[in-house]
């Protein structure tokens, strides 16, 4: 068997997705997710131009040998557009094998350590009753976990809660910009999960994403002025990149951490696995180089008791949310997966075997990975540019921290 074709497919039904589609000489089809949100014609470029040529004539089933590969033979290693790239070769990879044992991917990966997959969802509001209808509304749809996200008193624009993109009079895009008060941040939150604990009670998992907005004393407190309402975790309190600043963290609060969203491979992970500085890995299937790589992550954190928590918003694919869900049935050390759901036309255009049954995922029995994409349907929905929100202090300097 031998690939024969590498074709790069982009479609915009609500959200800009990258999918590469590989297919052998037998007409065995693998598809990958290559979307990295708010630079999607990076990874295009990348993989049409440099990695496509490269798959002609191999051998599908060499799916270990062809990563190390693409990885070590670019020389410029790691980044999110490289790293995407594998990615997507990698899980079209495992979808052609396991469609040609004719199996569902999971049981590739050694069958499945459970009979579902616990999600959580999302819920925001611009205060905190539209909060609680939010909380409600995901309640409703099956959700037994739900992250947190609201506005924050004396500012317009927030993470999670409101925006619309920036568009110039001459139709240019541009990212919409939030603003940002750390001080006011840390001082409304924990009233909110006071609030929230007080309508809701004190047994359904609540979640926070602080989306790397605190220095590590700022989110040492923070985590510490949450403990009373016992999180599930606090995620990227800190920015990832400065592994070194979750130690402090971790010595001032007992609430659960985790980190790694914006990660790209193992090596970003060494200091907060080996020294134990968070309980739950974010990486995501699609921007960590594929299954490969991932399932060696989660065996590399389960030696330090940290559990999964793969990456999964609307920017996600279905094919690379099917990826993730038939690698959180098939690990030992599953935690939990993020599934914000999708518009109707992204169901239309990716028809997928896995399903949503009371706060749960399946990947399904499907061979492969149980995901088909329909070029018709995604042809009717071009690439619309579209960006990452921009943060600002009152002052108009950009935030990160």
């Amino acid at each position: 068997m031998k690939i024969v074709d590498a074709s790069v497919i982009v479609t915009s039904p609500g959200r800009n997705f990258v999918t590469l589609r590989i297919t052998t000489d037998d007409g065995v089809t693998g598809l990958g997710d290559a979307t990295l949100n708010g630079r999607e014609l990076a990874v295009v470029g990348y993989l049409r131009d440099h990695v496509a040529p490269l798959l002609i004539g191999l051998d599908p089933h060499k799916i270990e040998d062809t990563w190390q590969s693409l990885y070590r033979g670019a020389y410029w290693r790691r980044g999110p557009v490289t790293m995407a790239a594998i990615a997507a070769v990698d899980v079209a990879l495992w979808d052609i094998k396991a469609k040609v044992a004719n199996l569902p991917l999971y049981q590739l990966l050694g069958g499945a350590s459970r009979d579902r997959v616990r999600t959580y969802g999302h819920a925001s509001g611009r205060d905190v009753p539209e909060l609680f209808d939010s909380v409600r509304a995901r309640l409703e749809q099956g959700y037994k976990s739900i992250r947190i996200q609201t506005g924050i008193p004396g500012l317009q624009r927030v993470y999670g809660v409101g925006g619309e993109p920036d568009v110039t009079p001459d139709g240019r895009v541009r990212p919409l910009v939030e603003d940002w008060d750390t001080a006011a941040y840390l001082r409304h939150m924990p009233t909110v999960f006071e609030a929230v604990r007080n309508e809701f009670g004190p047994e359904l998992p609540l979640l926070h994403d602080a989306h790397h907005r605190l220095t590590p004393q700022q989110a040492a407190r923070f985590g510490k002025d949450l403990e009373p309402y016992d999180l599930f975790w606090l995620e990227d309190c800190t920015p990832a990149e400065n592994q070194e600043g979750l130690r402090l963290v971790r010595s001032h609060t007992t609430t659960p951490l985790a980190i790694g969203e914006v990660f790209n491979t193992v090596f970003d992970f060494r200091t907060l696995v080996n020294e134990q500085l968070i309980d739950y890995v974010r990486a995501a299937v699609t921007h960590f180089g594929g299954v490969s790589p991932i399932k060696k992550l989660f065996d590399f954190a389960a030696q330090q008791q940290i559990k999964s928590a793969i990456h999964g918003p609307e920017d996600i694919s279905p094919v690379g949310m099917a990826a993730a869900i038939h690698l959180d049935l098939a690990i030992h050390n599953f935690g939990i997966q993020e599934y914000a759901g999708y518009t109707a036309a992204t169901e239309e255009v990716f028809r997928h075997a896995y399903t949503f049954t009371e706060g749960h995922l399946h990947p399904g029995e499907a061979p492969g990975l149980g995901v088909e994409l329909d070029d018709d349907l995604a042809a009717a929905h071009p690439y619309a540019p579209a960006y990452l929100p921009v943060n600002r202090l009152a002052d108009g300097t950009v935030h990160d921290w």
